[in-house]
């Protein structure tokens, strides 16, 4: 049989970090075995249905390079691939189990519900309509009382199903409450139609967070209700999040970025976010971190993830996406750089190539980035005592009659380029008889106005150019007079 695999969000705001890991697993699952990976929207909640949200499912997918092979926007034979889209074909299923004693109509109001969950918290529905009388079910039909439709589950025994992460769960079968099919708007619950569309759709793997365990023995008692193959279910473990006190919980917001969205508005690769979420609960048999999507697909194995839930680490998240842009050559690199170059020049002209050559392997976050060129763009206010440096034996004495010299000899130059500034600047240290960074420092302090920069005196002055270099020299000369 062939493998298929479906990611089903339910369109309610933004891609979180577990949903695109779900949707990520489920995507190698399929390929890796040459199978097929289906997208379907689920939209029955109607109250939770988030304007724009089916864009950003869409953007998401594509950006992080998991293109599906069926859905909503391509089309496929197992279509339509929205819920809502499907309707009308969930009700028919649910009067089979009604005609067939598996199912009935419950036409409690929410006010005894209500009343009922009070009286019994926890307690589940206590199936008051489950036995009606026939003639009370047609009175109330041809009265037009609302209703919705009830499984009627097994109240003994328990349900056993195979995961292929956790293995065997036993659920003792009195703890299930007879489950809500079709509600009274005759939308379907999210269980029953989920149920619905992955043996309508051929799905063979279904993939899910771990806090679905409980409900799985819900999924298995309707498949067998309608006799059908039950699929193999891949529950992933949980991904939790460090806090301040060092404990870890649940994946949330106060843990920092958790959308896909906000990972790359924060500046990290999407190639380097879903390599490092592939990493979240699956453990390959190699010490290998680093893997490109095609990569994956062929190392992917279903029994190397984990149980234990797995720590999102922003630290190593960095880490990993600094390799990655170190991995990137000038054209790559600067693709992706060309935004936060133009923020940082606002409009003013700049060598992209040189801009490469000093950020390439200092770059951790694209976002990182304009701090750290924003002084080519204009120069910073900064404070005289910058000019001095214990390791470089900088002082307030000794750095103008340098800058002078610097400034004399850069003065000389005709041929303005790395070399011949770097031979000008090394030479002056020998004819000084001071340490080359005793000479560096101070140029670099009065051309950029930090302490900290991509590159050193060299680079900077190169990127700047001789008027700009040179006007720059002069200032800094000025404040320390």
């Amino acid at each position: 049989m062939k493998v298929r695999t479906r990611y089903a969000p339910s369109p309610t705001g933004f891609m979180h970090v577990g949903n695109l890991r779900t949707a990520l697993y489920e995507y190698l699952i399929a390929k890796s075995q040459d199978g097929s990976f289906v997208l379907r929207i689920e939209d029955t909640d109607r109250e939770r249905l988030v304007e724009g949200a089916v864009d950003v499912i869409y953007n998401t997918l594509k950006t992080a390079g998991l293109c599906h092979d069926e859905g909503p926007d391509i089309g496929g034979e197992y279509g339509p691939y929205v819920q809502s889209e499907r309707k009308d074909m969930y009700l028919p299923y649910a009067e089979q189990l009604i005609k067939e004693g598996k199912a009935y109509r419950c036409f409690c109001t929410k006010e005894r519900l209500e009343k009922l969950s009070e009286e019994n918290v926890g307690g589940g529905y206590d199936g008051h309509c489950r036995d009606l009388p026939k003639e009370e079910i047609e009175r109330l039909l041809s009265e037009g009382v609302p209703y919705v439709i009830r499984q009627k589950m097994p109240k003994e025994g328990s349900t056993t199903f195979s995961d292929a992460v956790f293995g065997e769960i036993t659920v003792e079968n009195s703890e299930l409450t007879d489950q809500i099919l079709i509600k009274s708007d005759g939308y379907p619950t999210y269980n029953f139609a989920n149920v619905i569309d992955d043996h309508t759709m051929g799905i063979t793997h279904v993939v899910r967070g771990c806090e679905y365990l409980s409900s799985t023995p819900k999924y298995n008692l309707l498949y067998e209700a309608f006799g059908w193959e039950i699929p193999t279910y891949v529950h992933l473990p949980l991904i939790m999040g460090k806090n301040e006190d060092g404990s870890v919980s649940k994946l949330s917001k106060r843990h920092g970025a958790t959308g896909f969205e906000d990972l790359v508005s924060e500046g990290y690769l999407p190639q380097a976010i879903i390599n490092y979420i592939a990493l979240l609960g699956w453990c390959p048999k190699s010490n290998q971190e680093i893997f490109t999507l095609a990569e994956l697909c062929e190392n992917f194995h279903v029994d190397e993830i984990s149980k234990s839930p797995s720590v999102f680490d922003y630290d190593k998240l960095s880490w990993m996406n600094a390799e990655y842009l170190r991995a990137m050559d000038e054209s790559e690199f600067t693709s992706f750089a060309k935004p936060y170059y133009e923020k940082a020049f606002a409009g003013k002209a700049y060598d992209s190539k040189k801009l490469f050559e000093i950020l390439h392997e200092r770059t951790v976050k694209l976002t990182d980035i304009p701090a750290m060129i924003d002084f080519f763009a204009e120069l910073p206010e900064y404070d005289r005592e910058m000019f001095v440096n214990k390791k470089s034996k900088t002082t307030l004495e000794n750095v103008p009659e340098i800058l002078k010299a610097v400034i004399e000899e850069l003065s000389g130059i005709d041929s303005w380029n790395s070399d011949s500034i770097k031979e000008c600047l090394l030479g002056l240290a020998v004819k000084m008889e001071l340490k080359n960074g005793t000479v560096m420092w101070p140029a670099r302090i009065a051309a950029a106005g930090k302490t900290v920069t991509p590159g050193g005196a060299v680079e900077i002055l190169d990127i700047l150019g001789k008027e700009e270099s040179l006007r720059r020299l002069n200032l800094g000369l000025s404040k320390l007079a």
